[in-house]
């Protein structure tokens, strides 16, 4: 797949998605995307299928976190990524919010390696990785109610982790929590001082959406 074969199946997958993709973008997500298939041949970074560019990885990786990226605050300036893996969606919904500062959060050393070359690569200035497990990251003080927006992808979300998060999060703003189409949402019975303010569809193939919660001003 060379550089136009990119940009020509990531403009037709995120037409679809009803956003748009400057040039720009697309250059850097192509960088992004390329650096991943090749760190993945190597680990475990993600199981989709990046060699033959399916739509599914493209869907995935690149276009869900360009969608949820409208839904951003509208002058957000810290965001911090639990279980960044491969970097998605973190990377890409940073890249198309560059105003955003970020923190990825990686338990595991050699992804973290990987999450650093792609900060390299892309001279994402203002993007940092902290190698530690989001519970070890609950005892610095510095963090708690730091930051404006906390995205994290998982299949399961349970309440006690969302009480632990929002620690990381300022009153008035907000998690987004990435679904796929057979995980179940908090909804209205998110734990205070969380509230549910809306749920957006992603990508439609892959039946995934956007949870957005709202931490309460105190």
């Amino acid at each position: 797949m060379n550089t136009r074969e990119f940009n020509e199946r990531l403009q037709r997958r995120a037409k679809k998605a009803g956003v748009s993709v400057s040039a720009e973008l697309s250059g850097a997500l192509e960088t992004y995307y390329r650096l991943l298939a090749t760190w993945n041949q190597k680990i475990n970074l993600t199981a989709l299928n990046l060699a033959e560019a399916t739509d599914e990885a493209f869907d995935r990786l690149l276009i869900e976190p360009l969608v949820a990226a409208r839904y951003a605050p509208a002058n957000p300036g810290r965001l911090i990524d639990i279980g960044s893996g491969g970097g998605s969606p973190a990377i890409p919904f940073v890249l198309a919010s560059p105003q955003l500062s970020l923190l990825m959060v990686e338990s595991k050393m050699r992804k973290s390696v990987f999450l650093r070359e792609a900060i390299r690569a892309l001279g994402l200035a203002t993007a940092e990785v902290a190698t530690a497990r989001y519970e070890e990251l609950l005892a610095r003080p510095e963090l708690h109610e730091a930051h404006d927006l906390l995205t994290i992808r998982a299949v399961r979300i349970e309440t006690r982790v969302l009480l632990a998060l929002q620690a990381f999060v300022r009153p008035g703003g907000q998690i987004f929590l990435f679904r796929g189409a057979v995980a179940s949402d908090p909804n209205h019975v998110a734990p205070p001082p969380l509230t549910w303010q809306a749920t957006y569809p992603l990508v439609e193939a892959l039946r995934s959406r956007l949870v957005v919660l709202s931490k309460r001003q105190q």
